[in-house]
């Protein structure tokens, strides 16, 4: 089977340098949105300058700087389905639980048109997305896996970064599910898998399992 086109573009937000992600080339002008962040007008911009046309606003997690700019997709693509998981899911609409509250904002997103289970898979045309419960950073924190590319790519959110991990300093935080999210779902997947975290640049799996000093080699598994 030849692999799947998907063409990834970045798109930044201010003043939490979060990474939003738009995927197409896939099919047509049809795009999946993750975590459009505090810039939604520069993520609008994008689409329209593209005559790309969301199918799906995919939230990893519930924080104010992934789903901040939720409201604004779905004022201009209603159809778009907002979709999170299920335990992050109060957060969309709670500006204390999301965090915006401690930051001296209100973030509230429209509520979700569908919440996720791990194992649910995402069919966007041809493009499937498979969820992963990866609960850490947050409770109900969720990853999005395509084994249609080469090589795979996954789209993590505040789990695994480039040399770091996701905080666990928050509320509904837990240090070893975190560790157990990445040592045991993540690193599980071939280490060419392409990661595309939240913050920061892209890596692989191998390479955080060589190098990530909070859970790679010689790692001791305390955060």
């Amino acid at each position: 089977m030849n692999p799947l086109p998907l063409e990834v573009e970045v798109i930044e937000s201010a003043p939490f340098a979060e990474n939003c992600y738009v995927l197409s080339g896939f099919q047509g002008s049809d795009c999946v949105v993750i975590d459009p962040g505090t810039e939604p007008e520069k993520i609008l911009q994008f689409l329209q300058s593209q005559g790309l046309q969301p199918l799906a606003v995919l939230n990893t997690h519930g924080h104010a700087d992934h789903i901040a700019g939720n409201a604004l997709l779905k004022q201009r693509w209603p159809q778009a389905v907002l979709m999170i998981g299920r335990l992050d899911e109060p957060k969309l609409q709670d500006p204390v639980a999301n965090l915006s509250a401690g930051f001296g904002f209100q973030v509230v997103s429209p509520p979700a048109d569908r919440v996720l289970e791990d194992g649910d898979v995402l069919r966007f045309g041809p493009l499937e997305l498979e969820v992963f419960y990866t609960p850490g950073h947050s409770q109900g924190h969720v990853v999005f896996l395509c084994r249609q590319t080469e090589p795979w790519v996954v789209f993590g959110g505040d789990v695994l970064f480039a040399g770091g991990v996701g905080r666990v300093d928050f509320p509904d935080s837990d240090p070893q599910a975190l560790w157990h999210s990445i040592r045991e779902v993540m690193f599980r997947w071939p280490d060419s898998t392409r990661v595309f975290p939240g913050h920061g640049p892209p890596t692989t799996i191998g390479q955080e399992k060589r190098t990530n000093p909070f859970v790679g080699q010689g790692a001791l598994g305390d955060f």
